[in-house]
């Protein structure tokens, strides 16, 4: 008889348990919980939804860009501190051979140079000369002189101004005389080292929103004031004449039609029509007048530039034309029989 010592035994259990286990576990299919499986889909659709990010800056990373990129030039006036060493201030202009002059270190040589550039080239100077250990400087160009600001589009008087101090699009646009009776809401700003244009929208109708969009503006900017679209109504109306699309907003038959003061008498209702200009030539699109003032046909939105053309009624203008002629020589009899 073998004997199997106690040991042994114990190990060949646990032996036996483990190998059930592992098959187990192999064999078992896995199922997802609810809450790995919503991670998943989650997932999933985070990435099917992603969309790339908008490369435009934002007002705050604009400045920061531009103000990199700005050059140096003679005129400009600059602000220079050193942390530490009030005595090293120094306000001044750039002179025409493009230099500053501070105390200690002298002539600097800093067109053509951002004002980081500049920063940078102080500060090893005054390493250098052993003036200061750590030198902390900062630089601000408190006016460009030869950073003019281009405003275009509908403002009085078009041209390139040069702003003294902080600018701001409101007083670019008021420089240059203000805006027209045609001015839009739309108004963008573009500066040479930015790809994108940044577009305000001037909500003259909301001053919360008018002041935000008071950005502001850089040397060597170009702002152009966008042109809100006209919409002409003529024929038998009583005021014929051009009517400002206000900012660029919606403008239906019906209302151009009350701009105009409405109707006459002698119009022909159904035969009004849009005369819209396309690249393909004029286009005529039939507008049933009669059946929108009835409610009866939808009130089709006008675009810029476009006519609207109400015509007389021959009819309409016999009858009437008949009527007073009846009515004259009715009463010419009367005024006139013996």
């Amino acid at each position: 008889m073998v004997r199997i010592s106690k040991p042994l035994t114990v190990l060949a259990l646990l032996f036996c348990l483990s190998g059930r286990s592992w098959a187990q576990a192999e064999y078992q299919p896995t199922v997802p919980s609810v809450s790995d499986a919503a991670a998943q889909a989650s997932d999933h659709t985070s990435l099917a939804d992603k969309k790339p990010a908008d490369d435009t800056p934002t007002l705050k990373v604009r400045q920061e860009r531009i103000d990199r990129t700005i050059r140096l030039g003679p005129g400009d006036l600059l602000q220079i501190s050193v942390y530490g060493a009030p005595d090293l201030m120094t306000e001044g202009r750039v002179n025409t051979a493009g230099n500053i002059t501070m105390p200690l270190i002298g002539s600097v040589h800093v067109a053509g140079l951002s004002t980081d550039q500049t920063q940078q080239l102080i500060a090893a100077k005054l390493r250098e000369g052993g003036l200061v250990v750590d030198p902390h400087v900062n630089v601000f160009a408190k006016e460009y002189a030869n950073g003019g600001v281009a405003v275009l589009g509908e403002v009085q008087k078009p041209g390139i101004y040069t702003l003294p101090g902080e600018r701001t699009l409101f007083d670019a646009i008021s420089t240059a005389g203000g805006t027209t009776n045609r001015a839009g809401r739309a108004v963008t700003i573009t500066h040479p080292s930015e790809p994108k244009p940044l577009i305000v929208d001037l909500d003259y109708a909301n001053p919360s929103k008018s002041l935000a969009a008071n950005v502001e503006v850089f040397p060597g900017d170009t702002v152009v004031v966008s042109r809100a679209g006209v919409v002409y109504v003529v024929g038998a109306v009583n005021h014929p004449a051009g009517f400002v699309m206000d900012n660029n907003e919606r403008l239906t038959v019906l209302q151009a039609v009350a701009l105009a003061g409405g109707t006459k008498v002698t119009s022909s209702l159904k035969n009004t029509k849009i005369l819209r200009t396309t690249p393909d030539g004029i286009q005529e699109i039939p507008i049933p007048l009669n059946k929108i003032l009835e409610a009866k046909a939808e009130d089709p939105p006008l675009k810029a530039e476009d006519v609207l053309f109400v015509p007389n009624s021959p009819g309409k203008v016999a009858a009437i034309t008949g009527a007073q002629a009846a009515i004259s020589v009715a009463t010419g009899l009367a005024i006139y029989r013996p």
